[in-house]
């Protein structure tokens, strides 16, 4: 599951570290706190060349007739990917990245929801494997929205402490068969990431709110 992020990079750094292109529009960065229906970072292959674009964190089907017509699509099951109808075109011919700095997640303590920070060991910014799709009902494309979902997977021991599923995070060497640049077998790298690649710290509950902001927000706390 990864239902909240933060991206702190530079937008021209994140392009530069994924050899990609940057576009005009880019959301504005640093966000401690990036929420779905939100838009998001994501390296694409267009063709001639990475394309760093924004996009809805939020799958839209294309027979959706609206945006709010079916459930919120943040996320998608890598174990389900290839036959959902929603999914499974994008996961063999629209597959991206969606770019973090770390992502939180929750336990629970009686009904106080916990918050935890969750990171790279090696600061490392996270390379979230994703799915994308255009949506929208002009034929000339002027009202269409790109929407984006994180691919996520069960969780490695140490984070089945947390949650039972966690995003799947793309080694570097491993991108550019992700976005189908290096021909076919993606499927093999939708597992999760090694035992020893993440640390993670309790936050405090502010993040809970939706509209909280700062770089407060990733301050671990005791407890």
């Amino acid at each position: 599951m990864c239902g909240r992020f933060s991206v702190t990079l530079p937008t021209d750094a994140m392009a530069q570290l994924f050899a990609a292109a940057p576009a005009n529009d880019s959301p504005d960065v640093p966000n401690f706190n990036v929420c779905p229906t939100t838009q998001v970072h994501v390296v694409r292959n267009e063709g001639a060349g990475r394309l760093l674009a924004p996009m809805r964190w939020g799958f839209i089907p294309k027979w959706h007739k609206s945006p709010a017509s079916g459930p919120l699509l943040i996320n998608a099951r890598a174990e389900t990917l290839a036959e959902k109808p929603a999914f499974r075109v994008a996961c063999r011919a629209r597959r991206a990245l969606i770019i973090a700095s770390g992502y939180y997640e929750w336990t629970r303590d009686g009904d106080a929801r916990l918050p935890w920070y969750i990171t790279r060991a090696d600061r490392a910014p996270l390379a979230l494997a994703a799915i994308w799709q255009s949506w929208g009902s002009n034929i000339n494309g002027d009202d269409m929205i790109r929407t984006a979902a994180i691919v996520t997977t069960a969780a490695n021991a140490p984070m089945a402490a947390i949650h039972d599923r966690m995003p799947v995070i793309l080694e570097t060497p491993d991108i550019a068969l992700w976005l189908g640049e290096e021909g076919k077998g993606a499927a093999r790298l939708m597992r999760a990431v090694a035992d020893d690649a993440l640390v993670w710290h309790r936050v405090a509950t502010t993040v809970n709110s939706n509209q909280s902001a700062g770089p407060e927000l990733i301050e671990p706390i005791d407890g």
